[in-house]
């Protein structure tokens, strides 16, 4: 007993409860509870000899609860509703993303090694894998055909079903859901570049780069083409993306990538301006937006003025009309670089450049600030020296500002024109400095420099509209606009460099001057003026200007396809002027009733009367609708849709079968310029040619409203959703 009380009190107790329960088991245990201890007993092992419910792999590997039956077998909720394979397997063992993703790499390398080898590959066929060689696959799921090598999308815009044997591991690796950082993962490898949905490869962006800096640099030279793409996304993802856009808008390789950035790109413009302070490599994005702006059906939907304004308040914000006082626009410490201090003085100059361009092709009052910085100088400072293409292009903007200022910004008058005996004494004093300027560029005058020209030129004469009839030299002062006219779309249709045809590359600025150009062609032909032009060699000129304006289009439905239809019906509605040779007397036929947007006034105009023309006829609404090529046919659409020139024999009055002028000119088809038709076109012309849209130009929708209801259609729309008109 003393031994037994030296031991510690636990292990006492738990000698004691043992016998205790040794005994209860035996049956010696008389106390009132035994029984129950025997009935919970005998539960808890018929419960133990129950199956045990377990989890399927699937809700087991995310940890989930899961309602799977096993007898009689039920798939479990969540994989009926997500189709996976329900199954439970006694030796499923949860695998870690870390693990796995590892796991998942090493495949992707070995995959990769066996392509480049040659040696076959598991599940995947030989084409699959030159493909997977040559456009460097890096796709999360295999693409779709509606996709092209060229994007990718998130694995979010694909189905599961594309999964095919080891490309899973490809695609789950991929798979942001999984915990993969896109951003760091292009920063770290550089490979392929993401914006949003869509993902462009390497190479890709490569030969998008290569169109840009071949086709498009030319009309505005301010970008080193030395530095790689990569060198532009880490300066500015906005810029790198900008340039790709530019560059993917005539794109052979895919038609659809232009739509596509058009969204994506849009936000991250918006975004990135209300990401305050900005660098000064997104004033050079948005010089580019302005001069290539995405494709739209609507002005109304158009920013490029907005964004003009903003680039110019953008780089007057960050110090760029005072490069070499950058301290004083920002609160660091800044040091100034000769390399950047050339780079933000070219910067600069383009903002000027292209807001100038902008403000004379919408017809609005311009933005520039030509002060020192951009002076020509010979005493400054040699950071501040231009090159020659761009000098030469900054001094015909210069001239352009020079007309607008002179012409159109009169305090004294409500749309701000000068009175007629100041503008005919204006006209040949700017008449005679732009004599000087071409003598001064003629060292330098390459064919895009001489196309700018001409358009400042024209820019200069357009005002001859503004003339009151009896203004003294009222004829000179309309043939001037005349030769003006048939000189500018003389370069521009016979436009060519180095690279060949480029018309269909030039920025929107030159398409807008070529729709005013028709609208003057268009108009002299209806007045008092045609008897002294060679009809003949107008209207060959004149078509082949709607088919320059078709060949610019970017995308179906987009403002230039839809002005060069427009032209078509004003030529056809108003037809050419009928009156005798003999009859050439001066009247006020060629005046405007639009006349607050500057030099533009004559395209608003035209489109005004047109418009005005429908108005009156709409009672013959659904020929236009049938035929808006030839409304007065009583023939079906699809007879519009087959004809090849909008100007031929069979919907022209006065042109004779025979007249070898209004035959399409050979150097604007769509091929020659190195576009390949679409393939909704039938003979050239797109399929929603007779698209029943007359919001042209929204700022003059009043005209309609409440005129006549048109029924739209929007397999004619080519899938656009029409302006509606209130």
């Amino acid at each position: 007993m003393a031994g037994l009380n030296q031991l510690p009190r636990s292990l006492a107790a738990d000698g004691m409860h043992g016998r205790k329960r040794n005994v209860a088991i035996a049956g010696i245990d008389s106390s009132p509870g035994s029984i129950d201890d025997m009935d919970d007993h005998e539960a808890r092992e018929e419960k133990r000899r129950q199956p045990v419910k377990r989890a399927c792999n699937e809700c087991r590997q995310q940890k989930l609860r899961c309602d799977v039956i096993q007898d009689p077998w039920a798939d479990c909720s969540r994989c009926r509703r997500l189709k996976l394979d329900c199954k439970i397997e006694s030796n499923f063992k949860r695998v870690g993303k870390r693990s796995r993703n590892a796991e998942m790499e090493r495949e992707i390398l070995e995959l990769r090694k066996q392509i480049a080898t040659g040696q076959p590959v598991p599940g995947m066929s030989q084409q699959q894998q030159q493909q997977q060689l040559t456009a460097g696959q890096l796709t999360p799921k295999q693409e779709s055909n509606q996709v092209s090598p060229a994007v990718y999308q998130t694995p979010s815009a694909m189905s599961a079903d594309q999964y095919m044997g080891s490309q899973e591991a490809v695609a789950s690796l991929l798979d942001l859901r999984s915990g993969f950082d896109g951003a760091n993962y292009m920063r770290s490898g550089g490979q392929i570049k993401r914006i949003e949905d869509i993902m462009v490869a390497p190479e890709k962006v490569a030969e998008l780069f290569n169109l840009f800096f071949t086709y498009y640099h030319p009309f505005l030279p301010f970008l080193d083409r030395k530095q790689s793409p990569e060198d532009y996304y880490n300066a500015s993802s906005l810029l790198f993306w900008t340039i790709v856009s530019v560059g993917a808008r005539r794109y052979q390789g895919d038609s659809n990538l232009l739509n596509s950035l058009a969204g994506p790109v849009s936000r991250l413009v918006w975004s990135t301006l209300a990401d305050i302070p900005q660098s000064y490599h997104v004033v050079k994005a948005l010089a580019l937006l302005c001069s290539w702006p995405f494709p739209t059906s609507s002005t109304s939907t158009d920013p490029t003025f907005m964004l003009c304004g903003m680039m110019v308040q953008v780089a007057m914000q960050l110090g760029l009309h005072r490069p070499s006082h950058t301290q004083d626009f920002s609160k660091f410490r800044v040091e100034l670089i000769e390399e950047e201090l050339r780079d933000k003085v070219r910067t600069w100059a383009i903002c000027n450049i292209v807001a100038q361009r902008v403000s004379t092709g919408y017809g609005q009052p311009s933005s520039t600030l030509y002060d020192w910085t951009l002076s020509s100088s010979d005493s400054l400072d040699p950071n501040f020296k231009l090159p020659d293409d761009l000098r030469s292009r900054l001094e015909i903007e210069k001239f352009c500002d020079k007309i607008t200022r002179a012409l159109y910004t009169n305090r004294r008058d409500p749309v701000g024109l000068t009175s007629d005996h100041e503008r005919s004494t204006m006209i040949s004093f700017l008449s005679r400095d732009f004599d000087e300027l071409e003598e001064q560029l003629k060292a330098h005058n390459d064919c895009i420099t001489d196309l700018f020209l001409r358009a400042a030129n024209l820019h200069l004469h357009l005002s001859a509209f503004f003339d009151e009839p009896t203004t003294k030299n009222y004829r000179e002062r309309v043939l001037s606009l005349y030769v003006a006219t048939t000189s500018f779309l003389e370069v521009v249709l016979n436009l060519e460099t180095e690279v060949g045809p480029v018309l269909s590359y030039t920025p929107y600025y030159v398409y807008q001057m070529m729709v005013a150009a028709g609208c003057t062609l268009l108009k002299l032909c209806k007045s008092f003026f045609a008897s002294h032009i060679d009809m003949d060699y107008t209207k060959h000129l004149f078509n082949r200007t709607i088919w320059a304006i078709r060949g610019v289009s970017a995308s179906s439905n987009d403002l230039p396809e839809r002005l060069a239809e427009v032209l078509a019906q004003m030529w056809r509605l108003g037809g050419t002027s009928q009156r005798s040779n003999n009859n050439s007397d001066v009247d006020d036929s060629l005046r405007l009733k639009v006349r607050c947007r500057m030099s533009m006034s004559l395209l608003f105009d035209s489109v005004w009367r047109w418009r005005e023309d429908a108005r009156t006829k709409g009672r013959n609404i659904e020929a236009y609708l049938k035929n808006p090529t030839n409304p007065d046919s009583a023939a079906d659409s699809s007879a519009a849709s087959s004809v090849g020139p909008v100007l031929t024999s069979t919907n022209t009055p006065g042109i004779s079968g025979n007249d070898p002028s209004l035959a399409p000119a050979p150097l604007l088809s769509q091929a020659s310029l190195g576009v390949q038709p679409p393939a909704n076109q039938v003979n050239g012309l797109p399929s929603n040619f007779m698209e029943p849209n007359y919001e042209v130009f929204d700022p003059l929708n009043w005209l309609l409203d409440g005129l006549v209801d048109l029924p739209y259609s929007y397999s004619t729309m080519g899938g656009v959703e029409p302006q509606g008109i209130a």
